[in-house]
């Protein structure tokens, strides 16, 4: 008997069963139970997409629930206009298929939705959308993960699987700070994920709150659209050419990590940098302690890749402040005891996973941050048919890398379920 038999009989012979698929208890009663043979994917964002399709390549059937009305959300509708990938495209390739030859060495984000569209049309990948899972639970007894799902119009499905891939990834919620008087102050606070460009901004004096590569570009986009810009900077922070001798400087640490330990690698990055950027302390810009590869192979914080910025802080057209003490109805007091006027402020402040509000599950992801426990490259699978897609903070290539294992291990269960079946 097939997986989609299997789970039909039991809801039919088995009362438990039949219960647990309609919520069971005080819980609403679905009008849809949906058994699926194969694996519940959860997110249809890059990652996600990357599953689906290699399970597709295994000839192994997915469905995939995402909570907005397109796939990469998070590209289509909460990033800024001006945005390129910050690494050249070798590097965030998903599997299978490769960026069009046609494209540039770092294509702008358009050129990776379209990418992804086409994805999408060559492994006839089908996303469910307008599915926001409010939970994600297993069932010890039957074996099975129940996924609930509320749709648009409030109608709740409750799907049954044996395998359930966790790919709503590490952006998935804006990061928001409280600042005391941000209630206070008069003029616009917009998190990244609303702004698209510095128009709106025209003549005006903006304060950027973060200084990773969307706080530094965004900068950038501002200055470009006669706005005045600061960059409030709270920690420090390796800043790093986009390109080293010709070379993507990320490439460039690739190859060395190969013949060389992380640390001499470091020393070789931050010294090429010193003889390109100069000397970044005498802007405001500190380096932390530990190399930027050594930095973000133990706390995933990633280097900036400069595009530009830095020669506008050097000339005078950004200003780097320190960390805010308050806001007032037009102003920005900070932590050094000055203050100054700001007609709005921008957000670059960055985002979390969400995983810990839906997945009731305590041994794979951390409730602190929700993020798998174990590292990469440890972190793809967990226990019960659990996995992980999209939490390596490596970016596409970490995912890409996962979704193969994944593929790869659900094929395995599959085949050995069959085995044991057939004997």
């Amino acid at each position: 008997m097939d997986r989609w038999g299997e789970i039909e009989g039991k809801m039919l012979h088995d009362p438990y069963f039949a219960c647990k698929m309609s919520g069971g208890g005080d819980q609403p009663t679905c009008r849809n139970l949906v058994p699926v043979a194969g694996p519940v994917i959860v997110g249809a964002g890059p990652s996600g997409l990357a599953a689906a399709a290699c399970l597709r390549q295994k000839g192994i059937s997915s469905v995939i629930l995402e909570r907005s009305n397109c796939i990469a959300s998070l590209w289509q509708l909460k990033t800024y206009d001006r945005l390129h990938l910050h690494l050249p495209k070798q590097f965030c390739e998903l599997p299978l298929m490769g960026f069009p030859t046609a494209y540039p060495t770092y294509p702008t984000k358009h050129q990776f939705i379209d990418y992804l569209e086409s994805y999408v049309r060559n492994f006839d990948i089908q996303p469910r959308f307008g599915e926001t899972v409010a939970s994600a639970e297993y069932d010890r007894r039957l074996g099975y993960w129940f996924v609930t799902s509320t749709g648009v119009k409030g109608a709740v499905t409750r799907f049954a699987t044996r395998w359930l891939v966790v790919a709503t990834g590490e952006n998935a919620e804006a990061v928001v700070p409280e600042i005391e008087g941000m209630k206070d102050f008069e003029g616009p606070i917009r998190h990244t994920s609303l702004y698209k460009n510095g128009e709106e901004f025209r003549g005006k004096r903006v304060l950027v709150v973060g200084c990773g590569n969307s706080g530094m570009e965004v900068c950038l986009d501002l200055c470009n659209h006669n706005a005045t810009p600061s960059l409030v900077v709270r920690d420090a922070v390796h800043v790093l050419p986009r390109e080293m001798l010709g070379i993507s400087t990320f490439g460039l640490s690739m190859w060395l990590l190969k013949w060389f330990p992380m640390r001499f690698v470091d020393r070789f990055l931050l010294l090429v940098s010193r003889f390109l950027l100069g000397d970044t302390t005498r802007f405001g810009l500190h380096r932390p302690a530990l190399g930027p590869l050594e930095l973000k192979n133990m706390h995933g914080k990633t280097p900036v890749l400069d595009v530009g910025t830095l020669a506008r802080i050097k000339c005078g057209d950004v200003k780097v402040s320190p960390a805010i003490k308050r806001l007032e109805r037009h102003s920005v007091e900070f932590v050094d005891g000055k203050a100054e006027q700001f007609d709005a402020i921008v957000l670059a402040t960055g985002y979390r996973s969400n995983v810990p509000s839906w997945l009731k599950e305590g041994k794979m992801f951390s409730e602190e941050d929700g993020f798998p426990r174990q590292p990469f490259p440890n972190g793809w699978k967990g226990d019960c048919g659990l996995y992980a897609v999209g939490f390596t903070k490596r970016g596409i290539l970490g995912a890409s890398m996962d979704a193969k294992r994944i593929a790869e291990d659900i094929e395995r269960c599959q085949r050995e379920e069959t085995e044991c079946s057939f004997f």
